[in-house]
């Protein structure tokens, strides 16, 4: 006889399990076996019968030999909560839910086998060039939580080959603008008429804070007697796609960082004109946790929105196309051009060691190559 219940899962999904009496130890202390995971009452109805059927078929039942992929997901996803952020958290369901379970679900962990893995792989790598790996790495994880947990002995995804990128003819455009392209880039927006749009990208330029710290900003987190923003928190998204505010993305990450005088001045601008734009909407914005960037309904901006913004200008004046990332990296190439040191540059964009500011952002602009190159034939000089 199976006990079938329901339960749900962290994400909110509804899911069954059943548990069926499978006889006594030497000892003659009761064994069950239960399985989780199923979508359906009726799923785990006929997995409990073939169990049962098996049971009486004489066939020998325990908890590990049939433990499914999704049982063991389940297991390691309540431990993987706790060791990361709510959106990498987030992130990491969407990939199992949309990428892995649909091919591992409900297979016996101990049957799941390298070529399985190698076929789903190759697969992958069709349709995601450049996320597949990712996806192939928390699988390896969850199988590693399997063995640590004695369900496998060996983890299957240390035989498989993982597929290389093609180089592709050319090389892959640079995902930041030169001083030039900036400039002409911000010609391109009428800072009288669209204040707003303008200050938000003028801030991205000139402070390389990322996309989530700009739209989290409120106005106590600018201090115009000393020129400076603290960045302290990170707009980004929850488990079922809602916009939550998180502290930023490291200890380093929570910073102060002083900003030019023109910038300055551009917010000091676009505060006066929300005031007077939002009070039309019925909102009073003159305290002074007001979010700096703010919906019509007068709260968080969506995530997609600078986006939006960039590429239709990208797209009406014909410029090269980068994406709202690409202001942090074009903030960093502007301050090594300018002369700031690896220390400096780490400080300013929050990054937890100098090791990631090499990592990212080593490319210089031509012309930095050819001052290097002007500058090492007047040293040498023969």
């Amino acid at each position: 006889m199976a006990t079938i219940k329901k339960y749900k899962l962290k994400n909110g999904a509804t899911r069954y399990m059943f548990s069926a009496y499978i006889g006594k130890d030497i000892n003659g202390k009761q064994l069950n076996t239960t399985r989780r995971g199923f979508k359906t009452k009726k799923e785990a109805q006929l997995a409990s019968s073939r169990i049962l059927i098996d049971i009486s078929n004489g066939k020998k039942v325990t908890n590990e030999d049939d433990i499914l992929f999704i049982n063991v997901y389940e297991s390691w996803l309540e431990s993987y909560v706790n060791t990361v952020r709510i959106s990498t958290y987030s992130k990491a369901v969407r990939i199992f839910e949309n990428h892995i379970l649909p091919y591992f679900n409900n297979i016996k962990v101990n049957e799941i086998k390298p070529k399985d893995i190698q076929r789903v792989v190759n697969q992958w790598y069709k349709i995601a060039e450049c996320n597949y790996k990712k996806w192939f790495y928390y699988l390896q994880s969850v199988l590693n939580y399997a063995i640590k947990n004695e369900y496998i002995t060996n983890n299957p995804c240390k035989m498989v080959t993982l597929p290389k990128r093609k180089q592709k003819p050319g090389n892959k455009p640079a995902n930041f603008w030169t001083k030039e392209e900036l400039q002409t880039f911000f010609n391109c927006i009428d800072k009288d008429k669209e204040p707003e749009k303008f200050t938000l990208f003028r801030l991205l330029a000139f402070t390389g804070m990322r996309r989530g710290e700009c739209l989290a900003l409120t106005w106590n987190d600018v201090d115009f007697n000393k020129s400076t923003i603290h960045i302290n928190k990170n707009l980004t998204q929850g488990m079922h796609g809602e916009q939550i505010i998180q502290p930023p993305k490291t200890q380093k990450s929570n910073r102060t960082i002083i900003i030019d005088n023109q910038t300055l001045h551009y917010l000091q601008n676009w505060r006066l004109k929300q005031k007077q734009l939002f009070l039309t909407f019925g909102f009073n914005t003159f305290k002074k946790n007001q979010l700096i960037f703010a919906s019509s309904k007068n709260n968080y901006k969506s995530l997609n929105q600078p986006g939006k913004w960039l590429n239709k200008i990208i797209k009406d004046h014909d410029l090269k196309k980068i994406t709202v990332h690409g202001f942090r990296h074009s903030h960093a190439s502007a301050l090594f051009a300018a002369g700031a040191t690896i220390k400096e540059v780490q400080e300013r964009l929050g990054h937890e060691d100098a090791q990631t500011t090499m990592n990212i952002y080593t490319h210089v602009t031509s012309k930095q190559n050819k001052n290097a190159v002007k500058k090492l034939s007047s040293y040498l000089n023969f």
